[in-house]
């Protein structure tokens, strides 16, 4: 078996977030780190859309990113600690839309390794130097300068190691143009690891240590270090130089502390918390990210708690002395990895989980009457200050990310009956989880929806002036009649436009610098600027069938296969050319380019005949309507659209990029192809293929991010377009269209209009390379599995969270808090008490938004939800006792039972649940029984077994259930399951359980996977064979009898199988001891599965699915991953196709290494050696690399470079998408 990894969606989690000028265009952008990708995001400073520019994977783990100008530079740098055991330095380059490596410096081992740096970054503020530290002992710095050509150039690095010292955070410190600075919270462990009482511990402190690096002496000193009285978790650098005192602000559990070197005494203030906070109070309040904002006269900091409070801190100074810290509660967004301040007024939060924001800073909050708290005002030592928490005032969300991070559990199916399975993933954690169905395609916003006096046959829209930036008009045609519409404000009907309204239409355009013309079936109408109205007829009795037209030229065919073609001259006349062109057969179809900048005309004409052929002709007056090209098509041809496309704009210094011009051809089979056409001889070549639906194939020409794009509309309507280096064709998730033109106005820049039956719908695309489209419902707990009811199409969900109140105790509580209040209080206060109690008890703060509160370790709220997800309603909810955690699921049907078609849903429960070390009151196994139609569930009966119920499964009529490490069949009695059969032999936790026939797949939590046969005639369950590795299963999916994918917590995928060599029959001895342990093998099963296929993910792997992704396609292995990945694995069917790929794989690793220096082979083999399966995401960057290695690589592979191409584009198409 040999197979091919794709990844369809990438991690949507970020992980780092720094922003900067990257393109050196004055553009405020994002660069974030998504685990082993890169992207550059950039807001629109107008609408607050985020777009991304540009995605790279780096084939490795980035640890640390930072970004960093030059003094005196008008760009940033960026860099990035990976795990590669070097630190690289990259630089955008906007020419190419691709990150240049500048500077890769080697100094360790590659690895996650805690003695290697790359897990800590710190920059100096003014770009001289930066400082990469690992874990523990090591640090190293790396002085950045330029050369003579401007280039920026990185020097030898500087030791600063300490041995015994864990690292726990560092930053640069701003002392202006003085010596580096860089400030570190550290602690030495030597004396703790050398004391055997265990007492040294406790008195081990936290100590902040200033590194200086001395320019003149080209050495890193220790300048000073003092120990801090609380546990430290962060450091923030205090703006210095001209700008600010400097120094750092030391965040720590419950206080913010300023220090600096010199005469600056501590300054320190509580964290506030919040008023009627249900947290457990023994609970520390920590500051988990933070922003910095600096602008000539100010700079503010804004810091966010664990609950997602952000405070706005700022500091009071006396002389570049800072006398006070002051904190002014600011809003509430959801917790986050990193917090980023952009200089156009923006706050771009990525979350630790969900969706990611992008606010507009609409006040700074100092003019509201929210309380200031200040390090100056009295306090007792422990006690700190209150606020309350309230909806967004100073913040306004403006644009959304959709992160699928952590899915929890994801399964495929159809249950919309749309042909194209949806993915139904549950993700996200406590409040703010989701079920989100996802569908392949492209969201579709639906910015205005008009019904019309009939039904249309076809619309467009144009400009009056070539200059302007919107289109003045959209004209609709039907049968017998014409309308044209003005935009504007509104969208009113125009009798005076000149347009002919008695006719249909069959194109129109905007012609030279200011004019328009129509085309309707007896003729051509030539609208001028001034109203003057030329026109030109067809000669006798023939009509116009078919045209094409684009700013300067007209070509129409006439009945019985005349093409007539019309050029505008310098004057702005239409001008017929002295000759028609007589075709062989009927024209069914024309398309024309658009006139490219700076010349007079598009030089090719595709026409699509009856005889099943599309003949390019030329329109160059040296050889005006001549034959060029020819191509036969397998059906007739619907439509024809030539466009040009992998154009990219310029910038100041760079010209623009030129892009290939392509034929598009739409057939009446539903069948799109798309043909490369050469520019300059009109030959075509390279013709991909790709089936839309079942409906004839209309092309439309529209604009989507200043390039061409391909709207192809059949049974569904798709778009074809180039986006990040490289082509992308996606449906839309919309209703199925009939006729669309390009749209754009001053609400809807770059939009669609088009028609579908009686109606008139402008739509707008936003998400651009988007793979699926989510529709989202809301879950109120961790969702932790789900399974499908297959007859009513509803999921059954668990939810369960650690740390949590249920409903039911959160009331008991606010109560109890409320009762404590009033107690409290003297006499005179008891008014004033009881409406602070009324308050508390009416207080209703959504969780979602503001976080739930923390119980505590130890309890846990769980409930099981049935929820329709189509429409994402809810029908039935049962919510568990406090402290009773739902952990399995599973639907069952039990041989038994006098209806054996009757289902029962059983799930497993633990009561009064420990994290670590793990212990268990008692678990339970509740059995629910499923009405017909799914909506509703019954209790039946609870039975209590002694330790987690892990794994449900259902098997021949009966149930397989992992209590803990014990693997049972239970059967369904009257007053609790009955238990048949047990297995001791399973070594730690069982966490997965699969079963086919009589064989039955189980995972042990660290030490894989054990096959299992029950013998039905001594009810004996009989380990016959096992795995030759230790793996942490999270997941398995079989895939036949005997082979089966394991996904560990590592990020492996492992497929095992058994050899045709090992027998899961065992009756050669009565008592089955023999089989059993007797001929055990390496403390094991006396036969060992092999190991097929090994492949490194990079991300834990958490579920396992075989499926068909689409129609007609072949089954695919697909996986998910807790930082919102979806990839498939796909098997080669042929050895040809195994071996091209092989080959070019091997090519890909030398020709194009991963950008931050992780060996591409040694990645992928990071736990165990790759084995058996190829990357098809380093195969695809095939794409991106130049034309000269793309030539040198397919010569050496004996292709060409658009067959490696077209080979790639066809493996993915036929399994995914």
């Amino acid at each position: 078996m040999h197979l091919y990894n794709l990844t369809l969606q990438r991690a949507s989690g970020i992980t780092h977030a720094v922003h900067g000028n990257f393109s050196g265009t004055r553009t405020q952008e994002l660069v974030v780190s998504r685990g082993r990708s890169l992207e550059l995001l950039r807001p629109d400073p107008n609408t607050g859309k985020v777009h991304t520019i540009l995605t790279t994977d780096i084939f490795g783990i980035i640890r640390s990113l930072m970004s960093f100008r030059l003094t005196g530079g008008n760009k940033d740098y960026i860099v990035v600690g990976s795990d590669s055991g070097r630190i690289t330095i990259l630089e955008y380059n906007q020419a190419k839309n691709l990150f240049d490596r500048i500077h890769m410096e080697t100094f360790g081992k590659s690895g996650c390794r805690r003695i290697v740096p790359g897990q800590y970054l710190a920059i100096d503020p003014k770009g001289r130097a930066v400082m990469i530290g690992a874990v523990e002992k090591q640090k190293l710095v790396y002085i950045l300068n330029r050369d003579a050509a401007a280039r920026l150039t990185i020097s030898s690095p500087l030791e600063a190691h300490k041995s015994n010292t864990l690292v726990y955070h560092m930053v640069g410190v701003d002392v202006g143009f003085e010596n580096p600075l860089f400030a570190c919270l550290e602690i030495d462990y030597e004396e703790a690891d050398s004391d055997p009482t265990g007492e040294a511990v406790h008195r081990t402190q936290q100590t902040l240590t200033f590194y200086e690096l001395d320019l003149g002496l080209n050495h890193v000193v220790r300048k000073y270090h003092e120990p801090l009285e609380e546990h430290a978790n962060f450091l923030i650098s205090v703006p210095g130089g001209n700008d600010g005192p400097s120094g750092v602000l030391v965040c720590s559990e419950n206080y913010i502390t300023y220090k600096n070197l010199g005469d600056q005494p501590d300054i320190r203030c509580p964290i506030p918390r919040r008023r009627n906070d249900l947290d457990d109070p023994e609970r520390g309040m920590i500051f988990i990210c933070a922003a910095t904002h600096k602008t000539r006269s100010m700079f503010f900091f804004l810091a966010q708690t664990e609950q997602g409070d952000i405070f706005k801190i700022t500091l009071e100074t006396d002389e570049d002395v800072v006398t006070e810290i002051k904190l002014k509660y600011f809003d509430t967004v959801p917790p986050a990895t990193a917090m980023c301040v952009l200089k156009t007024g923006f706050l771009f939060v990525a979350t630790e989980f969900g969706n990611h924001y992008l606010y507009q800073i609409a006040h700074l909050g100092d003019d509201d009457d929210e309380p200031e708290f200040s390090s100056a005002m009295p306090l007792e030592e422990g006690d700190t200050f209150f606020y309350a928490p309230r909806q967004l005032q100073n913040l306004l969300l403006v644009d959304e990310l959709d992160s699928l991070s952590p899915i929890m559990a994801c399964q495929i199916a159809d249950l919309a009956n749309e042909d194209t399975p949806q993915l139904y993933t549950v993700c996200g954690r406590g409040p703010r989880s989701s079920l989100r169905v996802l569908r392949h395609g492209l969201e579709v916003s639906e910015m205005a929806v008009s019904e019309l006096p009939g039904n249309p046959t076809a619309v467009w829209t144009v400009r009056k002036r070539s200059e302007d930036q919107y289109d003045s008009y959209i004209i609709v045609s039907f049968v017998n009649a014409t309308l044209v519409l003005s935009i504007g404000e509104t969208v009113e009907e125009v009798t005076d436009s000149g347009f002919l309204g008695t006719t249909p239409t069959l194109a129109c355009s905007q012609l030279g610098d200011d004019a328009l013309v129509q085309i309707y079936p007896d003729g051509i109408r030539h609208i001028r600027a001034d109203r003057r109205v030329n026109e030109w007829k067809a000669p006798g009795k023939k009509t116009i069938v078919r045209c094409a037209v684009n700013h300067r030229q007209v070509v129409i065919a006439l009945t019985g296969g005349e093409i007539v073609y019309f050029e505008m001259d310098p004057t702005g006349q239409l001008n017929e050319y002295t000759e028609r062109k007589e075709m062989k057969s009927d024209v069914i179809c024309m398309g024309i380019g658009g006139v490219p900048a700076g010349e007079q005309r598009s030089r090719f004409l595709a026409v699509g005949l009856a005889d099943n052929t599309v003949r390019i002709i030329s329109l160059d007056p040296n050889d005006c309507l001549t034959m060029l090209g020819m191509q036969a098509l397998p059906a007739l041809a619907e439509s024809l659209s030539i466009i040009e496309m992998g154009s990219q704009e310029g910038t100041e210094n760079e010209a623009r990029t030129l892009g290939a011009l392509y034929l598009n051809i739409g057939l009446q089979n539903g069948v799109l192809l798309r043909t490369v056409l050469d520019s300059v001889t009109g030959d075509m070549s390279d013709t991909r293929t790709r089936y839309l639906g079942s409906r004839p194939v209309k092309l439309f020409r529209i604009t989507m991010q200043g390039n061409e794009a391909v709207l192809a509309m059949s049974s569904r309507s798709w778009l074809s377009y180039y986006y990040q280096n490289r082509f992308h064709l996606t449906p839309l998730s919309y209703e199925s269209l009939e006729y669309a033109a390009g749209f754009s106005s001053e609400q809807c820049p770059e939009g669609i209009v088009a028609i579908s039956t009686n109606t008139l719908r402008i739509l707008a695309l936003e998400k651009l390379g988007a793979v699926f489209n989510q529709v989202s419902h809301p879950l109120e707990y961790t969702p932790r599995k789900f399974v499908i009811h297959q007859e009513s199409g509803n999921l059954i969900v668990i939810e369960t969270d650690h740390n949590a109140y249920t409903e039911e105790t959160k009331r008991q509580r606010k109560m109890q808090m409320a009762e404590e209040l009033r107690e409290a209080a003297g006499e005179e206060e008891a008014e004033v008490a009881e409406r602070m109690a009324e308050a508390l008890l009416s207080e209703d703060l959504p969780d979602s938004v503001f976080g739930s509160p923390k119980a505590g370790p130890g309890m846990w709220a769980s409930l099981i939800r049935i929820i329709a997800p189509i429409q994402g309603t809810t029908q039935h909810t049962i919510r568990l006792e406090q402290n009773e955690a739902a952990f399995s699921i599973a639907l069952c049907k039990f041989a038994n039972q006098s209806d054996p078609d009757q289902q029962f849903l059983l799930v497993g429960i633990a009561k009064d649940y420990q994290l670590s070390p793990r212990s268990v009151e008692c678990g339970f196994i509740n059995c629910y029984r499923v009405a017909a139609d799914g909506t509703s569930l019954d209790l039946v009966h609870r039975t209590e077994v002694e330790d987690i119920p892990t794994s449900i499964c259902s098997y021949n009529g009966r149930v397989l259930i992992g209590v803990g490490k014990l693997l049972r069949i239970y059967d369904l009695g009257k007053k609790k399951l009955l238990r048949k059969c047990e297995n001791k032999h399973i070594p730690n936790l069982i966490v997965d359980i699969k079963a086919r026939g009589q064989r039955v797949f189980v995972s042990d939590c660290q030490e894989s996977m054990f096959i299992v046969r029950y013998k039905r005639q001594e009810n004996q369950l009989i380990i016959f064979s096992d795995d030759t590795n230790q793996r942490w299963v999270t997941n398995s999916c079989l895939l036949d009898y005997d082979t089966v994918a394991i996904a560990d917590k590592f990020g492996n995928i492992a497929v095992v199988r058994l050899g045709n060599d090992i027998s899961d029959d065992v009756d050669e001895d009565p008592t089955g001891n023999k089989a059993l342990w007797d001929r055990g093998l390496l403390n094991g099963a006396s036969q060992k599965a092999e190991v097929v296929a090994n492949f490194h993910v990079g991300e834990t792997v958490n579920t396992l699915e075989k499926a068909t992704l689409i129609p007609g396609g072949s089954e695919s292995l697909v996986y998910t991953t807790l930082s919102g990945t979806v990839g498939v694995l796909v098997a080669f069917t042929s050895r040809e196709d195994h071996e091209l790929f092989q080959n070019l794989e091997m090519h890909m690793r030398s020709e194009h290494p991963p950008l931050c220096g992780r060996d591409h082979l040694s990645f992928r083999s990071y736990f165990f050696p790759v084995k058996n399966v190829i990357d098809g995401d380093l195969c695809e960057q095939f794409n991106m690399v130049d034309a000269g290695k793309q030539r040198s690589i397919s010569e050496d592979l004996d292709k060409t470079p658009n067959e490696l191409s077209k080979r790639l584009e066809d493996v993915r198409t036929r399994y995914a998408f």
